[in-house]
């Protein structure tokens, strides 16, 4: 009397990969993913290694994380996938204080991003 499993989270033909706690905001994560939504897997992967962003590495590091997913878990042609979804949301926000003068002292915010990649195999047209 186990419990049963979970329904999978995505479709037969797809592969999945979270990366829950990358360091910075939300919206400079977004610009990242949006350079790689609906490219190959293989093109994706360029992208990111060449692009000048600091959040390039760690988006980078998910869409291998997805990659690996859809090959080892599901048995999946890598050369045919697809980036079909990178979504971007707000994660844990670190609170710190700065001193000021006079005795003040100031609120600083660390944000965190966190970043869902859904691969697709792309049947051959």
């Amino acid at each position: 009397m186990s419990k049963q499993a979970a329904p999978r989270k995505v479709g037969d033909k797809e592969a999945l990969a979270v990366a829950p706690q990358i360091r910075g905001s939300a919206q400079n994560l977004n610009l990242v993913a949006g350079l790689i939504r609906g490219r190959t897997a293989a093109e994706a992967m360029n992208i990111l290694a060449l692009s000048k962003k600091a959040m390039a590495v760690d988006a980078r590091k998910g869409l291998a994380s997805a990659i690996a997913n859809a090959e080892n878990n599901h048995n999946l042609d890598v050369d045919a996938l697809v980036v079909a979804e990178a979504s971007v949301g707000k994660s844990i926000t670190m609170k710190r204080f700065a001193t000021r003068g006079r005795g003040k002292s100031t609120r600083i915010l660390k944000p965190f991003s966190r970043l869902r990649i859904v691969v697709r195999e792309q049947e051959e047209a």
